[in-house]
């Protein structure tokens, strides 16, 4: 699995993250994906590393501007999984 962290300008409340998050997830097969105007990120979790233009253009299509995009491999940590 894969971590994608973006910075986002342009997000100023709930609806915004909204709009993000579905772009995301009409653009792109992910897992998990959440937005935050507060500290304006959105976090996706996807089987294999998504495509950079691809997320660029569905969450810039909306209306806001990516300044940031990084991706690296994630493990998920679970109680049960460390046993």
């Amino acid at each position: 699995m894969y971590k994608t962290i973006l910075e986002i300008d342009g997000m100023a409340c709930g609806m915004c993250e909204s709009h993000v998050n579905d772009a995301i997830r009409k653009a792109l097969p992910v897992r998990k994906v959440h937005s935050s105007y507060k500290r304006g990120t959105s976090e996706i979790v996807s089987d294999g590393p998504p495509d950079e233009e691809k997320v660029r253009s569905a969450v810039e299509s909306t209306g806001y501007h990516v300044r940031s995009f990084s991706s690296a491999p994630f493990e998920k940590k679970s109680l049960f999984g460390r046993i």
